[in-house]
């Protein structure tokens, strides 16, 4: 594991909870390198994080990557203590580009294939954050929803 202090320099903080597919988590990873924010992985991750397909996806971009896995979703929080949550789900109802990003926020991101548990939605739904999409699509790809959420808080942090 590779992993830097905690900071107040860190422009983003990406979650994604409990993650199932490395060229995913991969893909992510060279966002955040591109971003300069940090990758957070709540276990259980349902491949090795030395996993080829893992650093593949990542290409040559991982060893520059700031990331760190924690056991369980309280390691996380205590970890980022006071630091303002956004959970992206298709079942929110307020859109990402109605939040107001700020340095250090911490986007969270949930599974490939079951989101994020109700248990954490439920109490978040003010920061609850979706992107849009016409009906027939169901969800988007968890690296494609981290790169268009990532990038907004990017232009709002940086303009």
């Amino acid at each position: 594991m590779r992993s830097r202090s905690v900071t107040k320099d860190t422009l983003l903080h990406i979650v994604l909870y409990q993650p199932e597919i490395p060229q995913n988590t991969g893909n992510i990873g060279r966002t955040c390198v591109a971003l300069g924010a940090k990758l957070w992985l709540v276990r259980p991750v349902a491949f090795r994080l030395d996993d080829h397909h893992l650093r593949r996806a990542g290409l040559d971009y991982w060893e520059h990557l700031d990331w760190e896995a924690v056991e369980n979703w309280e390691a996380l929080t205590s970890r980022l203590d006071q630091r303002p949550f956004w959970f992206f789900s298709r079942r929110a109802m307020r859109d990402y580009t109605n939040a107001e990003f700020q340095r250090g926020d911490v986007l969270v991101f949930g599974s490939e294939t079951q989101g994020l548990p109700s248990t954490l939605l439920d109490t978040a739904a003010p920061q609850s954050l979706r992107l849009p999409t016409l009906p027939l699509v169901r969800s988007l790809n968890v690296s494609n929803a981290v790169a268009v959420a990532a990038y907004e808080a990017h232009r709002q942090i940086e303009a």
